[in-house]
């Protein structure tokens, strides 16, 4: 669209899904590894149970963070880039402005009720230490409503930038206190060391929408004068039907995501629950084995999805503005690209963390390596969560929001029947719900795969989607295992024998998958560098398909 500022302010550089998939992912990846290493001191610090404290407490806050808030970027961005589509700048606008007086309520009514309820919630669980970390959790409700609003905003109008800026400064604040916080105060005792990591959560979301603030305020001059500029096009909505539009698209998104949360909740409790009726494990025990699922198990599985949920939430402003205007040639195009990327992605990191398992936690955690099989048993759930993700992404930017939400509630139900059966059979343990997690997305994803494609009339490429992933992920895991182990064998190091092996299974694997097809020249050339990969392997007698 010519008169669309933001193609303007970024000289199309973000026009194209590819662009804003590359920028999302690219923050998501960076905030998630900064996110993930910053806790690798606070491990050391107050080990697996401290970790299991944090963790129960960031629970609670993530399940009251979605019902306040979870829904807000997708359906701001929903709206607001299909208003934009039809040069309806001004109603673009007011759904900005609605947005926000309805976040800054909603989040305001959460942080009260995480705040004052904070002692009910550590009963419930069975966990009087976590109320301090709840309590310190309260505030980051209401910041993180207003924060959403502004990145929905500005990813509805085809600018990442705004929003992976955001992201990485919050996290690296975050990072920085919550280390201080910790180390100042595990002196004290565990539960105050860990209500210091959680408060600052709230310190790097505040830091973040500071600068969505001040971005906006410098754009504010630009959004004024296109309102202007499309006058003859604009139409009057009231406050009241975007709200209601708001309600209505943000309410499944929310509903979906809450039954994940909230399985998440019912997860916490029925750990510390059943695996007690076992009568073989102590409190502090079982909150143990609670942070190796968490802060090991949970932390390194996400980690590789991180660029699968930023592919999806960058699908749906470019997915909605082509289903507005009936291109279903581009919506096909768009959803094989988002599937395809993701799984070249997400099934060699499963494979990684699979085959090295004990050797990863040994180099992350080497204080307290124990988790290994966990690693083992769930590493699939890898692929069956990116899936999930960007399959759901798909579907809300075609308006199926429901779909998502129904299909996560099959999954959880799948999920708490198996954690139910297993966790008190003391062999087992927490590993019921590392089993339960794996069932949970091999149930939800299928699901929201099969609609994706059903109600948009794309045709599925399995080749690119699995076969191909998965292919080259064996093949790269065998000589990962040869590379290891031959290292290890003549050097004893397995810090050493891993990231090498690691770099070179990551090359192996991008060579196969050019080979069979498995990369493609559009993709390369969507990449930075992209081109002169393309031409530097072609000096090697190596073609990239189109």
């Amino acid at each position: 669209m010519e008169e669309n500022y933001e193609n303007q302010d970024q000289n199309n550089r973000n026009s194209s899904f590819v662009a804003q998939a590359a920028i999302l992912a690219s923050a998501g990846l960076i905030s998630r590894v900064i996110g993930f290493a910053y806790k690798l001191p606070m491990q050391a610090m107050i080990g697996d149970k401290g970790m299991g404290i944090y963790n129960q407490g960031h629970t609670i806050y993530n399940f009251l963070l979605i019902l306040s808030s979870a829904g807000l970027p997708a359906a701001i961005s929903k709206m607001v880039s299909t208003r934009l589509a039809f040069n309806q700048a001004k109603n673009a606008h007011q759904v900005f402005l609605v947005s926000l007086k309805f976040a800054i309520c909603i989040g305001l009514m959460g942080s009260l009720f995480l705040f004052f309820g904070a002692r009910l919630f550590s009963n419930m669980l069975n966990t009087p230490e976590v109320f301090l970390s709840i309590r310190a959790l309260a505030p980051t409700v209401f910041i993180f409503a207003i924060l959403s609003v502004f990145r929905g905003y500005f990813q509805g109008m085809n600018n990442s930038v705004p929003t992976a800026l955001s992201q990485i400064i919050e996290q690296i604040l975050n990072a920085i206190t919550s280390i201080l916080l910790v180390f100042l105060l595990f002196r004290v005792n565990i539960s105050y060391a860990a209500a210091g990591g959680n408060a600052a959560t709230g310190i790097g979301a505040f830091v973040g929408l500071f600068v969505l603030m001040f971005i906006y305020k410098k754009k504010r001059p630009q959004i004024h004068k296109n309102i202007k500029r499309n006058e003859a096009f604009a139409t009057t909505e009231s406050e009241s039907s975007i709200l209601s539009e708001l309600i209505r698209t943000s309410f499944p998104i929310i509903a979906g995501t809450a039954i994940f949360s909230g399985a998440s909740l019912i997860d916490n409790y029925m750990v510390m629950d059943r695996i007690a009726l076992s009568g073989e494990f102590t409190h502090n025990e079982i909150l143990a084995m609670y942070g190796q699922l968490t802060a090991k198990f949970m932390a390194l599985t996400t980690l590789p999805v991180t660029i699968a949920t930023s592919m999806g939430t960058a699908a749906i402003p470019g997915i909605s503005a082509a289903v507005a205007k009936r291109d279903m040639k581009s919506v096909t195009s768009r959803i094989n690209m988002a599937i395809r990327l993701a799984m070249v992605v997400c099934v060699p990191a499963a494979f990684g963390i699979g085959l090295f398992a004990d050797e990863i936690l040994i180099l992350l955690f080497p204080t307290s390596p124990e988790g290994g099989h966990l690693l083992r048993i769930g590493f699939v759930s890898v692929i069956f969560l990116a899936l999930n993700q960007i399959s759901t992404g798909v579907l809300q930017g075609v308006g199926q929001v429901k779909i998502p939400a129904f299909a996560a509630l099959l999954g959880c139900i799948g999920k708490i029947i198996t954690n139910h059966i297993l966790l008190p059979i003391p062999s087992i343990n927490i590993m019921g719900a590392v089993i339960g997690t794996v069932v949970c997305y091999a149930i939800a994803a299928p699901v929201n795969v099969y609609f994706a494609y059903k109600l948009t009339g794309a045709r599925p490429d399995f080749g690119g989607m699995l076969f191909k992933p998965i292919f080259g992920a064996i093949f790269m895991s065998a000589v990962c295992f040869v590379v290891y182990h031959a290292l290890f064998l003549l050097l004893s190091s397995n810090a050493f024998a891993l990231l090498i092996s690691i770099g070179v299974g990551v090359c192996v694997y991008f060579v196969v998958m050019i080979v069979i097809g498995g990369l493609r020249r559009g993709d390369l050339v969507s990449l930075p560098m992209g081109i002169k990969v393309i031409e530097f392997l072609g000096q090697f007698g190596i073609i990239v398909k189109e």
